[in-house]
Protein backbone atom coordinates (compact mmCIF):
# COMPACT_ATOMS: atom_id res chain seq x y z
CA UNK A 1 0.00 0.00 0.00
CA UNK A 2 0.95 3.63 -0.44
CA UNK A 3 0.79 5.37 2.93
CA UNK A 4 1.23 9.06 3.76
CA UNK A 5 2.32 10.05 7.26
CA UNK A 6 1.72 13.56 8.55
CA UNK A 7 4.53 14.55 10.89
CA UNK A 8 8.24 13.66 11.17
CA UNK A 9 8.74 13.55 14.92
CA UNK A 10 9.78 10.39 16.73
CA UNK A 11 6.25 8.96 16.32
CA UNK A 12 5.87 9.66 12.60
CA UNK A 13 9.37 8.54 11.64
CA UNK A 14 9.10 5.35 13.72
CA UNK A 15 5.81 4.60 11.99
CA UNK A 16 7.46 5.18 8.62
CA UNK A 17 10.32 2.80 9.43
CA UNK A 18 8.04 -0.04 10.48
CA UNK A 19 5.73 0.42 7.49
CA UNK A 20 8.78 0.16 5.22
CA UNK A 21 9.78 -2.99 7.11
CA UNK A 22 6.42 -4.47 6.11
CA UNK A 23 6.82 -3.60 2.44
CA UNK A 24 4.71 -0.46 2.09
CA UNK A 25 5.43 2.65 0.05
CA UNK A 26 5.79 5.61 2.42
CA UNK A 27 5.70 9.39 2.10
CA UNK A 28 6.19 11.64 5.14
CA UNK A 29 5.00 15.26 5.12
CA UNK A 30 6.71 17.63 7.55
CA UNK A 31 6.47 21.42 7.82
CA UNK A 32 9.99 21.78 9.25
CA UNK A 33 13.22 21.49 7.18
CA UNK A 34 14.23 18.26 8.97
CA UNK A 35 12.82 15.60 11.24
CA UNK A 36 12.43 16.05 15.01
CA UNK A 37 12.58 19.84 15.07
CA UNK A 38 9.50 20.34 17.25
CA UNK A 39 8.45 18.29 20.31
CA UNK A 40 11.10 15.61 19.66
CA UNK A 41 13.90 18.18 19.50
CA UNK A 42 15.18 18.65 23.06
CA UNK A 43 13.20 16.50 25.47
CA UNK A 44 14.38 14.90 28.71
CA UNK A 45 16.26 12.16 26.80
CA UNK A 46 14.92 9.34 28.98
CA UNK A 47 13.61 5.94 27.87
CA UNK A 48 11.66 5.62 31.11
CA UNK A 49 9.56 2.47 31.08
CA UNK A 50 9.55 2.38 34.88
CA UNK A 51 8.89 6.11 35.42
CA UNK A 52 5.73 6.50 33.40
CA UNK A 53 3.27 7.65 36.06
CA UNK A 54 0.55 9.83 34.53
CA UNK A 55 0.20 13.39 35.78
CA UNK A 56 -3.38 12.59 36.80
CA UNK A 57 -3.36 11.17 40.33
CA UNK A 58 -5.30 11.77 43.53
CA UNK A 59 -2.93 14.55 44.67
CA UNK A 60 -2.81 16.42 41.35
CA UNK A 61 -5.92 18.66 41.77
CA UNK A 62 -4.78 20.14 45.09
CA UNK A 63 -1.22 20.57 43.86
CA UNK A 64 -2.36 22.25 40.66
CA UNK A 65 -4.51 24.64 42.67
CA UNK A 66 -1.64 25.40 45.03
CA UNK A 67 0.78 25.94 42.14
CA UNK A 68 -1.47 28.18 40.00
CA UNK A 69 0.31 31.36 41.10
CA UNK A 70 3.85 29.97 40.88
CA UNK A 71 5.46 30.66 37.52
CA UNK A 72 8.01 27.90 38.09
CA UNK A 73 5.55 25.26 39.35
CA UNK A 74 6.00 21.68 38.09
CA UNK A 75 2.39 21.61 36.86
CA UNK A 76 0.91 24.94 35.87
CA UNK A 77 -2.67 25.29 34.64
CA UNK A 78 -3.08 28.65 32.90
CA UNK A 79 -6.81 29.18 32.24
CA UNK A 80 -7.74 30.51 28.80
CA UNK A 81 -11.00 31.08 26.95
CA UNK A 82 -10.43 27.89 24.96
CA UNK A 83 -13.25 25.46 25.78
CA UNK A 84 -11.08 22.56 24.58
CA UNK A 85 -8.74 23.32 27.47
CA UNK A 86 -11.60 23.22 29.98
CA UNK A 87 -13.00 20.02 28.53
CA UNK A 88 -9.56 18.45 28.74
CA UNK A 89 -9.17 19.71 32.30
CA UNK A 90 -12.46 18.18 33.41
CA UNK A 91 -11.52 14.84 31.86
CA UNK A 92 -8.12 15.08 33.55
CA UNK A 93 -9.86 15.55 36.91
CA UNK A 94 -11.89 12.43 36.17
CA UNK A 95 -8.64 10.45 36.08
CA UNK A 96 -7.39 11.76 39.44
CA UNK A 97 -8.23 8.70 41.51
CA UNK A 98 -6.37 5.56 42.52
CA UNK A 99 -8.34 3.19 40.29
CA UNK A 100 -7.76 5.22 37.14
CA UNK A 101 -4.13 5.83 38.09
CA UNK A 102 -3.29 2.13 38.38
CA UNK A 103 -5.24 1.30 35.24
CA UNK A 104 -3.37 3.97 33.29
CA UNK A 105 0.00 2.89 34.70
CA UNK A 106 -0.66 -0.67 33.56
CA UNK A 107 -1.30 0.50 30.02
CA UNK A 108 1.71 2.83 29.94
CA UNK A 109 4.07 0.16 31.24
CA UNK A 110 2.79 -2.36 28.69
CA UNK A 111 3.38 0.04 25.81
CA UNK A 112 6.71 1.14 27.31
CA UNK A 113 8.12 -2.39 27.57
CA UNK A 114 6.94 -3.23 24.04
CA UNK A 115 8.45 0.01 22.74
CA UNK A 116 11.79 -0.45 24.50
CA UNK A 117 12.17 -3.85 22.83
CA UNK A 118 11.22 -2.30 19.48
CA UNK A 119 13.80 0.46 19.94
CA UNK A 120 16.54 -2.08 20.63
CA UNK A 121 15.56 -3.94 17.45
CA UNK A 122 15.79 -0.75 15.39
CA UNK A 123 19.18 0.13 16.86
CA UNK A 124 20.50 -3.36 16.10
CA UNK A 125 19.19 -3.15 12.54
CA UNK A 126 20.50 0.34 11.78
CA UNK A 127 23.50 0.89 14.04
CA UNK A 128 22.26 4.40 14.85
CA UNK A 129 24.31 6.22 17.50
CA UNK A 130 22.58 8.85 19.59
CA UNK A 131 24.55 9.48 22.81
CA UNK A 132 22.97 6.37 24.26
CA UNK A 133 23.71 5.53 27.91
CA UNK A 134 22.43 2.22 29.31
CA UNK A 135 22.98 3.02 32.97
CA UNK A 136 19.36 2.99 34.12
CA UNK A 137 17.32 5.79 35.66
CA UNK A 138 17.51 6.93 39.29
CA UNK A 139 14.95 9.03 41.16
CA UNK A 140 15.93 10.97 44.27
CA UNK A 141 13.73 12.50 46.95
CA UNK A 142 14.47 15.49 49.16
CA UNK A 143 11.32 15.19 51.26
CA UNK A 144 10.74 12.32 53.67
CA UNK A 145 6.97 12.34 53.18
CA UNK A 146 7.38 11.99 49.42
CA UNK A 147 10.01 9.28 49.86
CA UNK A 148 7.62 7.35 52.07
CA UNK A 149 5.41 6.87 48.99
CA UNK A 150 8.28 5.52 46.87
CA UNK A 151 7.76 1.95 48.05
CA UNK A 152 4.16 1.84 46.88
CA UNK A 153 5.09 3.35 43.50
CA UNK A 154 7.93 0.85 43.04
CA UNK A 155 5.67 -2.05 44.05
CA UNK A 156 3.10 -0.96 41.46
CA UNK A 157 5.76 -1.00 38.75
CA UNK A 158 7.02 -4.42 39.85
CA UNK A 159 3.43 -5.67 39.72
CA UNK A 160 3.45 -4.96 35.99
CA UNK A 161 6.88 -6.42 35.33
CA UNK A 162 9.33 -3.53 35.82
CA UNK A 163 12.13 -3.92 38.35
CA UNK A 164 12.07 -0.55 40.11
CA UNK A 165 13.54 -0.78 43.58
CA UNK A 166 13.77 1.54 46.57
CA UNK A 167 17.30 2.47 47.61
CA UNK A 168 18.73 4.41 50.55
CA UNK A 169 20.79 7.55 50.15
CA UNK A 170 24.16 5.80 50.32
CA UNK A 171 23.19 3.19 47.74
CA UNK A 172 21.83 5.90 45.48
CA UNK A 173 25.13 7.76 45.73
CA UNK A 174 27.04 4.57 44.91
CA UNK A 175 24.88 4.21 41.81
CA UNK A 176 25.54 7.83 40.85
CA UNK A 177 28.31 9.55 42.86
CA UNK A 178 27.85 12.86 41.00
CA UNK A 179 25.17 13.91 43.50
CA UNK A 180 27.41 13.73 46.58
CA UNK A 181 27.58 17.54 46.80
CA UNK A 182 23.79 17.48 47.18
CA UNK A 183 23.74 14.44 49.49
CA UNK A 184 22.69 16.42 52.57
CA UNK A 185 19.34 17.10 50.87
CA UNK A 186 18.67 13.58 49.59
CA UNK A 187 16.65 11.28 51.84
CA UNK A 188 16.51 8.29 49.49
CA UNK A 189 15.46 7.21 46.04
CA UNK A 190 14.54 4.50 43.59
CA UNK A 191 16.48 2.95 40.74
CA UNK A 192 15.69 0.93 37.61
CA UNK A 193 18.71 -0.56 35.87
CA UNK A 194 16.83 -1.52 32.69
CA UNK A 195 15.97 2.05 31.65
CA UNK A 196 18.28 4.20 29.55
CA UNK A 197 18.78 7.60 27.95
CA UNK A 198 19.79 9.14 24.64
CA UNK A 199 19.20 12.02 22.25
CA UNK A 200 15.76 11.69 20.62
CA UNK A 201 16.49 14.30 17.95
CA UNK A 202 19.72 12.63 16.84
CA UNK A 203 18.03 9.23 16.75
CA UNK A 204 14.96 10.44 14.84
CA UNK A 205 16.93 12.35 12.23
CA UNK A 206 19.19 9.35 11.64
CA UNK A 207 16.18 7.04 11.37
CA UNK A 208 14.60 9.42 8.85
CA UNK A 209 17.75 9.15 6.72
CA UNK A 210 17.58 5.37 7.02
CA UNK A 211 13.96 5.50 5.81
CA UNK A 212 14.98 7.61 2.81
CA UNK A 213 17.74 5.12 2.00
CA UNK A 214 15.04 2.42 1.90
CA UNK A 215 12.92 4.39 -0.54
CA UNK A 216 10.69 6.61 1.59
CA UNK A 217 9.96 10.14 0.41
CA UNK A 218 10.16 12.97 2.93
CA UNK A 219 8.46 16.21 1.90
CA UNK A 220 10.13 18.67 4.27
CA UNK A 221 9.06 22.33 4.39
CA UNK A 222 5.51 21.36 3.44
CA UNK A 223 2.38 22.45 5.32
CA UNK A 224 -0.68 20.24 5.46
CA UNK A 225 -3.43 22.61 4.35
CA UNK A 226 -6.39 20.24 4.61
CA UNK A 227 -7.62 16.68 4.51
CA UNK A 228 -9.76 16.12 1.42
CA UNK A 229 -12.70 13.91 2.25
CA UNK A 230 -14.70 11.97 -0.34
CA UNK A 231 -17.76 10.28 1.14
CA UNK A 232 -16.80 8.65 4.41
CA UNK A 233 -13.07 8.38 3.67
CA UNK A 234 -10.03 10.57 3.09
CA UNK A 235 -9.34 10.83 -0.63
CA UNK A 236 -6.18 12.96 -0.53
CA UNK A 237 -4.36 15.65 1.40
CA UNK A 238 -3.64 19.16 0.20
CA UNK A 239 -0.11 20.35 0.95
CA UNK A 240 1.81 23.50 0.14
CA UNK A 241 5.56 23.95 -0.02
CA UNK A 242 6.69 26.75 2.25
CA UNK A 243 8.98 27.94 -0.53
CA UNK A 244 5.88 28.67 -2.62
CA UNK A 245 5.51 31.85 -0.58
CA UNK A 246 1.76 31.99 -1.01
CA UNK A 247 0.34 34.52 1.43
CA UNK A 248 -3.24 33.62 0.61
CA UNK A 249 -4.25 30.35 2.24
CA UNK A 250 -6.98 30.02 -0.41
CA UNK A 251 -4.48 30.14 -3.29
CA UNK A 252 -5.17 26.87 -5.08
CA UNK A 253 -2.31 27.14 -7.59
CA UNK A 254 0.37 26.41 -5.00
CA UNK A 255 -1.41 23.34 -3.61
CA UNK A 256 -0.45 19.73 -4.27
CA UNK A 257 -3.03 17.02 -3.72
CA UNK A 258 -1.44 13.77 -2.59
CA UNK A 259 -3.36 10.52 -2.85
CA UNK A 260 -2.67 7.33 -0.92
CA UNK A 261 -4.28 4.11 0.24
CA UNK A 262 -3.97 5.10 3.93
CA UNK A 263 -3.13 8.27 5.87
CA UNK A 264 -1.56 8.54 9.33
CA UNK A 265 -1.92 11.66 11.48
CA UNK A 266 1.15 11.93 13.73
CA UNK A 267 1.35 15.68 14.20
CA UNK A 268 1.70 15.76 17.98
CA UNK A 269 -0.41 18.46 19.62
CA UNK A 270 -1.56 19.69 16.23
CA UNK A 271 -3.21 16.35 15.44
CA UNK A 272 -6.40 17.21 17.33
CA UNK A 273 -7.27 20.49 15.51
CA UNK A 274 -6.41 18.86 12.16
CA UNK A 275 -8.70 15.89 12.75
CA UNK A 276 -11.54 18.08 13.98
CA UNK A 277 -11.80 19.43 10.42
CA UNK A 278 -13.11 16.02 9.36
CA UNK A 279 -15.24 15.37 12.44
CA UNK A 280 -12.82 13.37 14.62
CA UNK A 281 -12.77 15.10 18.00
CA UNK A 282 -10.16 13.85 20.48
CA UNK A 283 -9.06 15.26 23.87
CA UNK A 284 -5.43 15.87 22.95
CA UNK A 285 -4.21 19.17 24.36
CA UNK A 286 -0.74 20.75 24.40
CA UNK A 287 1.30 20.63 27.60
CA UNK A 288 4.19 23.04 27.26
CA UNK A 289 7.43 21.50 28.47
CA UNK A 290 10.80 23.17 28.94
CA UNK A 291 14.41 22.08 28.73
CA UNK A 292 17.85 23.58 29.12
CA UNK A 293 21.04 22.12 27.67
CA UNK A 294 24.33 23.12 29.28
CA UNK A 295 27.93 22.60 28.30
CA UNK A 296 29.68 20.38 30.85
CA UNK A 297 32.71 22.05 32.44
CA UNK A 298 33.80 19.14 34.63
CA UNK A 299 33.16 15.84 32.79
CA UNK A 300 34.55 13.75 35.65
CA UNK A 301 31.91 15.19 38.00
CA UNK A 302 28.91 14.97 35.63
CA UNK A 303 26.38 12.14 36.07
CA UNK A 304 26.16 9.15 33.74
CA UNK A 305 22.92 7.82 35.24
CA UNK A 306 19.85 9.67 34.00
CA UNK A 307 18.02 11.00 37.05
CA UNK A 308 14.67 12.40 38.15
CA UNK A 309 14.53 15.19 40.72
CA UNK A 310 11.29 14.55 42.60
CA UNK A 311 11.06 17.95 44.26
CA UNK A 312 11.19 19.94 41.03
CA UNK A 313 9.77 17.19 38.77
CA UNK A 314 12.63 17.47 36.31
CA UNK A 315 14.89 14.97 34.56
CA UNK A 316 18.66 15.25 34.23
CA UNK A 317 20.44 13.38 31.42
CA UNK A 318 23.96 13.45 30.07
CA UNK A 319 24.33 13.73 26.30
CA UNK A 320 28.02 13.50 25.52
CA UNK A 321 29.68 16.75 26.60
CA UNK A 322 26.34 18.35 27.42
CA UNK A 323 23.80 18.02 30.22
CA UNK A 324 20.08 18.15 29.45
CA UNK A 325 17.65 19.16 32.20
CA UNK A 326 13.97 19.10 31.32
CA UNK A 327 10.54 18.95 32.84
CA UNK A 328 7.47 20.78 34.10
CA UNK A 329 4.23 21.04 32.19
CA UNK A 330 2.24 24.17 31.48
CA UNK A 331 -1.31 23.76 30.22
CA UNK A 332 -2.08 27.05 28.52
CA UNK A 333 -2.65 26.60 24.79
CA UNK A 334 -0.36 26.55 21.78
CA UNK A 335 2.10 29.16 23.02
CA UNK A 336 5.76 28.36 22.24
CA UNK A 337 7.30 31.61 23.42
CA UNK A 338 10.37 31.71 25.64
CA UNK A 339 10.24 35.43 26.39
CA UNK A 340 7.21 35.64 28.69
CA UNK A 341 7.56 36.11 32.45
CA UNK A 342 6.39 32.53 33.02
CA UNK A 343 8.82 31.10 30.47
CA UNK A 344 11.75 33.07 31.84
CA UNK A 345 10.95 31.91 35.38
CA UNK A 346 10.76 28.27 34.31
CA UNK A 347 14.03 28.44 32.36
CA UNK A 348 15.73 30.14 35.30
CA UNK A 349 14.45 27.41 37.60
CA UNK A 350 16.18 24.78 35.45
CA UNK A 351 19.48 26.68 35.61
CA UNK A 352 19.24 27.34 39.32
CA UNK A 353 18.38 23.76 40.12
CA UNK A 354 21.32 22.32 38.22
CA UNK A 355 23.68 24.72 39.96
CA UNK A 356 22.21 23.66 43.29
CA UNK A 357 22.33 19.93 42.63
CA UNK A 358 25.57 19.79 40.62
CA UNK A 359 27.46 22.94 41.65
CA UNK A 360 30.12 24.03 39.19
CA UNK A 361 29.66 21.02 36.90
CA UNK A 362 28.01 22.88 34.01
CA UNK A 363 28.21 26.35 32.53
CA UNK A 364 24.86 27.68 33.75
CA UNK A 365 25.68 31.34 33.12
CA UNK A 366 23.13 33.25 31.08
CA UNK A 367 24.03 35.02 27.85
CA UNK A 368 24.55 38.36 29.61
CA UNK A 369 27.17 36.65 31.76
CA UNK A 370 28.92 35.08 28.79
CA UNK A 371 27.27 31.66 28.97
CA UNK A 372 25.49 29.82 26.17
CA UNK A 373 22.59 27.89 27.67
CA UNK A 374 20.24 26.35 25.11
CA UNK A 375 16.70 26.87 26.35
CA UNK A 376 13.88 25.19 24.49
CA UNK A 377 10.19 24.56 24.77
CA UNK A 378 7.90 22.07 23.06
CA UNK A 379 4.23 21.17 23.12
CA UNK A 380 3.61 17.71 24.51
CA UNK A 381 0.44 16.19 23.03
CA UNK A 382 -1.29 15.20 26.26
CA UNK A 383 -4.40 13.12 26.80
CA UNK A 384 -6.14 13.23 30.20
CA UNK A 385 -4.86 9.71 30.92
CA UNK A 386 -1.41 10.06 29.29
CA UNK A 387 -2.41 7.06 27.13
CA UNK A 388 -1.96 7.78 23.41
CA UNK A 389 -4.32 7.09 20.55
CA UNK A 390 -2.95 4.40 18.25
CA UNK A 391 -5.45 3.07 15.76
CA UNK A 392 -8.05 3.72 13.12
CA UNK A 393 -10.44 6.66 13.20
CA UNK A 394 -14.08 6.57 12.17
CA UNK A 395 -13.07 8.18 8.86
CA UNK A 396 -12.05 5.69 6.21
CA UNK A 397 -8.32 5.40 5.41
CA UNK A 398 -7.43 7.72 8.30
CA UNK A 399 -5.30 6.48 11.21
CA UNK A 400 -3.87 8.22 14.24
CA UNK A 401 -0.67 7.89 16.24
CA UNK A 402 -0.67 10.78 18.71
CA UNK A 403 -1.27 11.83 22.30
CA UNK A 404 1.95 10.51 23.86
CA UNK A 405 2.34 13.43 26.26
CA UNK A 406 5.64 13.28 28.15
CA UNK A 407 6.47 9.78 26.88
CA UNK A 408 6.93 10.21 23.13
CA UNK A 409 10.57 9.14 23.22
CA UNK A 410 9.81 6.22 25.53
CA UNK A 411 6.84 5.01 23.47
CA UNK A 412 7.88 6.11 19.98
CA UNK A 413 9.41 2.96 18.52
CA UNK A 414 6.67 0.71 19.84
CA UNK A 415 3.86 3.03 18.78
CA UNK A 416 5.24 3.08 15.25
CA UNK A 417 5.58 -0.70 15.18
CA UNK A 418 2.10 -1.23 16.62
CA UNK A 419 0.36 1.06 14.15
CA UNK A 420 2.30 -0.39 11.21
CA UNK A 421 1.08 -3.80 12.29
CA UNK A 422 -2.53 -2.68 12.57
CA UNK A 423 -2.46 -1.04 9.13
CA UNK A 424 -1.01 -4.26 7.72
CA UNK A 425 -3.76 -6.32 9.35
CA UNK A 426 -1.58 -7.74 12.13
CA UNK A 427 -2.33 -7.61 15.83
CA UNK A 428 0.66 -6.41 17.89
CA UNK A 429 1.85 -8.82 20.56
CA UNK A 430 0.97 -6.64 23.51
CA UNK A 431 -1.81 -6.24 26.06
CA UNK A 432 -2.80 -2.62 25.51
CA UNK A 433 -6.02 -0.73 25.03
CA UNK A 434 -7.59 2.70 25.15
CA UNK A 435 -8.88 2.76 28.71
CA UNK A 436 -11.53 5.40 29.00
CA UNK A 437 -11.79 5.76 25.21
CA UNK A 438 -12.50 2.40 23.58
CA UNK A 439 -12.81 -1.30 24.47
CA UNK A 440 -9.72 -3.13 25.66
CA UNK A 441 -8.49 -6.17 23.78
CA UNK A 442 -7.16 -8.92 26.03
CA UNK A 443 -5.03 -10.34 23.20
CA UNK A 444 -3.24 -7.24 22.05
CA UNK A 445 -3.56 -3.66 20.95
CA UNK A 446 -7.12 -2.97 20.02
CA UNK A 447 -7.77 -1.79 16.50
CA UNK A 448 -11.19 -0.56 17.50
CA UNK A 449 -12.28 2.67 15.90
CA UNK A 450 -11.01 5.74 17.71
CA UNK A 451 -14.10 7.69 18.77
CA UNK A 452 -14.95 10.94 17.10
Amino acid sequence: MKIIILGAGIIGVSTAWHLLEQGHEVTVVERQPDAALETSFANAAQISVSYCEPWANRDAPLKALKWMFRNDAPLLFRPTLDWQQWRWGLQFLGQCNDTAFERNVQQLVALGAYSHAALKDVVRATGIEYERLEHGIAHYYTDQKSFDTAGAAAALMRKYGVSRRVVGREELLRIEPAFRAFAHRIVGGTYTASDESGDARVFTQALAKACIARGAEFLYNHDVVRLNQLGDAIDSIAVRARSAGASDSNDQKSLRHLKADQFVAACGSYTAPLLRTVGVDLPIYPGKGYSATFKIKRPEAAPLVSTIDDEMKIAISRLGDQLRVAGTIEVGGYDLSLDSAVARARCQMLSDRIETVLPGVCDTRNEAQGGQPQYWTGLRPATPTNIPYIGKTKIGKLWINAGHGTLGWTHGAGSGKALAGLISGRQPDMVFGFHGFAPVSQKGLTSATVPG
